[in-house]
Formats: C-alpha cells, sequence, structure tokens
C-alpha cells in the first residue's frame, strides 16, 4: 500500500494445478484490496516483459522457484546480484539480505560488492515504518545514489577496482554527509 498499489502475480497456472490454487488465493486476498490494481502473467512471459519493459512492474508476487530466477534476472537489470536487495515479507515478521546471499565462492577475498546489503537495510528501515527509519533509509539511498554518480566508485564485479570494504566505506562517507546536509527530513 506505500509503493504504487500495482501488484503482478507470477506463475504458471495453465500447466501446474498447485499454480491454479495459488492464484485463487490470489484473487481472494486481492478483492479485499480493490484499490490495488492487480494482473496475473505466466513466468515465460513475465520474464521476457521484465527485460522489455521493466518500469511498468512493482511488486511481483510467486512462489520461491520462479521468484529465485525472476530476481536474478533482474538484478542483472540494474548492474548484478551485488545490486540488487531482496526482502522476505511477513504479515508480522520479515528477512532483509542481498539477493545474491552469502556469495561463499568470493567470501573473504574483499571483492563482494556491500551495495546489495546496505540497500537491503534501507527496505528494513521502511519495513520499520517509525518516522526516523524512514529518514534513515532516505538517507542511505541517497548515500548510494551519489556514490555512483563518480563511475570510478565501483567493485570489481561492475569493471571497478574498489574492495567490499572500500566501497562500503565510500557509501557511509556519503550517508554522514546526507545526514548532515539534511537528506529525508
Amino acid at each position: 500500500m506505500k509503493r504504487r498499489k500495482h501488484l503482478t502475480l507470477i506463475d504458471k497456472a495453465n500447466v501446474l494445478p498447485s499454480m491454479a490454487y495459488f492464484r485463487r488465493i490470489f484473487d481472494e486476498v486481492a478483492a479485499e484490496y480493490p484499490e490495488v490494481k492487480t494482473e496475473r502473467i505466466y513466468v515465460d512471459a513475465a520474464a521476457l516483459y521484465l527485460l522489455q519493459k521493466p518500469h511498468v512492474f512493482d511488486v511481483l508476487v510467486t512462489e520461491n522457484m520462479f521468484g529465485d530466477i525472476l530476481s536474478d534476472l533482474a538484478a542483472g537489470l540494474v548492474g548484478g546480484m551485488g545490486m540488487a536487495p531482496s526482502a522476505d515479507l511477513g504479515d508480522h515478521y520479515a528477512v532483509f539480505q542481498p539477493s545474491h546471499g552469502s556469495a561463499p565462492d568470493i567470501a573473504g577475498q574483499g571483492i563482494a560488492n556491500p551495495v546489495a546489503t546496505i540497500l537491503s537495510v534501507a527496505m528494513m528501515l521502511d519495513w520499520l515504518g517509525h518516522a526516523e527509519c524512514r529518514k534513515g533509509a532516505a538517507q542511505i539511498r541517497a548515500g548510494v545514489h551519489a556514490v555512483f554518480t563518480n563511475p570510478t566508485a565501483r567493485t570489481r564485479d561492475m569493471g571497478g577496482k574498489l574492495s567490499t570494504f572500500a566501497l562500503a566505506e565510500t557509501i557511509s562517507l556519503a550517508i554522514q554527509n546526507h545526514r548532515e546536509a539534511g537528506v529525508g527530513q
């Protein structure tokens, strides 16, 4: 309800009977929120539309396997897995993490992109909902945006040379500057 009020169900109800049940539950819940625009798209078409016109989507609802595949595809649209924050939301609890998980293949090398983790924190602060938390989330996003105006501020996965720590420190300083400047006030 705090976003654009556009919800898209991604399923394969034409092939998988369990998806037909999933779609029915989606429709029942959607009826309780008439102010939210809803649509239903089969997963194969959704993959195409994410590439052709990603801007038309807001919130996607799907089951785990399709969500895992589509989140990796969407991460490619924003610069890679290191740029993709993630949230698993429930009615009362939530988990926030980078889409890439722990990246064990590069653990300890100082080459992981920290942006997805940092933006996941911003998502968490927004979800918590307190005015101060939302201010902090806005400051984090503004700091990340400011850093990426400099094309050399990149980790190796984005064609740069910064280490995980160096990019995180650069973003931290930008967040501090935005806090001092009153961004998100």
